[in-house]
C-alpha cells in the first residue's frame, strides 16, 4: 500500500477519533457544570450527603480569607452553619478539561444579606472518579 492510500484511509479515523474526543470533551465540560450546580444547591441547602459526595475524600479546600478546611470540616461547618446564604451564583466560569480532570475557574457572588455581597474569584479543580465528578481542590480570593 502506498504512503499516500495509507494517509487517505487514515485521514477520515483521525478525523473521527478527533471528533469523539471532542464530544467526550464537551460531555465532561457539561457533567462538570452539572457538578458545579449540585455544589451550589448543596451548599444553599445545607445537604450534608450531596457534599459527601461532591467532594473528594483528601479535598483541598481553601478559603478566600486562607482557612484550610478537610472535607469532614466543609461538611460540619456547611450544615451546622447559623449563617443564612441568601444567594450564590457562579459567573464566568469557563471548564477546561484534561482527560479525567477538570479546571473551573470563575467569579462567585455570595449574598448573605442584600447589603452583604461577597464577590470572589474561585480556581476549582475537579476529577472524574468512580462516585463521579469530585472537587478535589478549592481556592478562593476575595475581590475587593
Amino acid at each position: 500500500m502506498s504512503r499516500f492510500r495509507f494517509v487517505t484511509l487514515l485521514g477520515p479515523a483521525l478525523l473521527t477519533l478527533c471528533s469523539f474526543s471532542a464530544a467526550r470533551a464537551g460531555d465532561a465540560k457539561t457533567e462538570v457544570l452539572a457538578a458545579m450546580e449540585s455544589l451550589r444547591q448543596a451548599t444553599l441547602h445545607k445537604d450534608g450527603a450531596a457534599l459527601d459526595k461532591l467532594l473528594a475524600a483528601d479535598v483541598t479546600y481553601t478559603h478566600s480569607e486562607g482557612k484550610e478546611q478537610t472535607k469532614a470540616e466543609v461538611i460540619q461547618s456547611t450544615v451546622a452553619s447559623k449563617t443564612i446564604i441568601q444567594k450564590l451564583e457562579f459567573v464566568d466560569g469557563p471548564v477546561r478539561v484534561f482527560g479525567n480532570v477538570a479546571i473551573v475557574k470563575a467569579n462567585v457572588n455570595l449574598w448573605y444579606s442584600p447589603d452583604d455581597v461577597v464577590h470572589m474569584n474561585i480556581l476549582h479543580v475537579w476529577a472524574k472518579t468512580p462516585r463521579g465528578w469530585q472537587l478535589v481542590a478549592r481556592q478562593a480570593t476575595r475581590l475587593k
